[in-house]
């Protein structure tokens, strides 16, 4: 008698949480069409902030939007994860003071070099970016490439959160890993490998500022194959990351 009891029961529940579930899509459906565009937006700006949460994770290896949209497209991508130590620390040096070289001092966003760039787009002259790198790793892993105050305005808060949550040496690791290096081209190793058939932890300080220079437009700036302009640029990063290990503290201390 008490089982046959317990078995309704449980029955009953079960058949009442079908309706409760359904109402809840129920009450969404019913509400007005911009109501419910509302919803959606704020679930799609809020992602972002969980995802730099679950990217905390050391196991946790994430994708750029690029790399999706390669995915989704059926081009394809060559993407080999690496840890931090399995990179020559040349070529995080080159990448730093080719990209940002006050990256272990600001909290994301370098705002003096900001300030500078809005009064100078404001007078039409700023042809400079003026990204960090982690306002370049939450854009590769969240949003689009373009410049627009739009991508900007979203960039600047992203990029502030991360470099809250995420250490040094994590943000790092994920742009490294995700920046792309040629077409369909992801990560440092598949970049290594890609352009001079070595592992990223091999690479010669020439290479890496090669490859640090050729960041801006990885297209176009073709690291094993640079044109006299890229040469020269690299030669001056290469002579720059000579004297950087001031500024790579915050990784290797």
């Amino acid at each position: 008698m008490d089982v046959r009891h317990l078995d309704i029961s449980t029955d009953q529940e079960e058949e009442a949480e079908v309706p409760q579930r359904s109402s809840l899509f129920a009450r969404f459906g019913a509400r007005p069409l911009w109501q419910r565009i509302v919803f959606v937006l704020i679930g799609v700006l809020l992602l972002p902030y969980l995802l730099i949460v679950v990217y905390l994770l050391p196991f946790i290896h994430p994708v750029s939007t690029l790399m999706i949209g390669d995915a989704a497209t059926f081009q394809g991508y060559d993407r080999r994860w690496v840890p931090l130590d399995k990179i020559a620390p040349v070529l995080v040096k080159s990448v730093m003071v080719s990209e940002d070289g006050q990256f272990c001092y600001h909290g994301g966003v370098d705002w003096g070099e900001m300030r500078t760039l809005v009064q100078e787009t404001m007078r039409g002259k700023s042809t400079r970016g003026g990204s960090t790198i982690p306002m370049q790793t939450v854009k590769n892993l969240f949003l689009w490439n373009g410049r627009s105050f739009v991508r900007k305005a979203l960039e600047l808060p992203l990029a502030v959160t991360a470099s809250t949550v995420w250490s040094k040496r994590r943000m790092m690791e994920l742009y490294l890993n995700v920046a792309e290096w040629g077409p369909g081209i992801y990560g440092i190793e598949a970049a290594a490998r890609y352009h001079f058939k070595v592992p990223a932890s091999r690479l010669t300080a020439r290479q890496a500022a090669l490859l640090a220079v050729s960041l801006p437009n990885p297209i176009d700036r073709v690291a094993s194959r640079p044109g006299r302009g890229l040469g020269q640029l690299a030669s001056l990063i290469q002579r720059r990351a000579r004297n950087a290990d001031p500024y790579i503290k915050c990784l290797y201390d």
